[in-house]
């Protein structure tokens, strides 16, 4: 039984050995066989029936009016909120530049004039009522 056991392993290998060398004369290479394999995979999936269904009921709610209208509203959503931050960082701004122009630097560092300001006091108000 081993020898045939042997024997049918060294007909395995030179099968598997005239394979490759088939193989390469063809340009097949196993990078090539991969693509070719994922290809027809992906083909097979577009053509299930499970990805048919999805396909057209994501179709239908992508050109529903209720997508639609959701789109606009968080498209303006997005558009207010860019607004308002970018309003709120130059004001944000201004006030560090107004800030930073009634106190020399060295007395900046110090920072007691800053923080009796009431720019600095309203500021650190907003911070602290944030909730994390």
């Amino acid at each position: 039984v081993e020898e045939e056991i042997n024997t049918l392993r060294q007909v395995l290998s030179a099968k598997e050995r005239h394979a490759s060398e088939l193989k390469r004369k063809l340009g097949l290479s196993p990078l090539n066989e991969l693509k070719q394999n994922l290809t027809k995979s992906w083909q097979d999936v577009q053509t299930s029936n499970a990805y048919q269904s999805a396909s057209a009921t994501l179709d239908d709610i992508t050109h529903s009016e209720a997508y639609k209208k959701t789109q606009e509203t968080l498209s303006q959503a997005g558009q207010k909120t860019s607004a308002a931050l970018n309003t709120m960082s130059s004001a944000i701004t201004k006030r560090l530049g107004d800030m930073s122009s009634n106190y020399s630097i060295r007395h900046s560092i110090s920072m007691p004039a800053m923080r009796n300001s009431a720019t600095f006091k309203s500021f650190e108000d907003k911070m602290g009522n944030l909730k994390i």
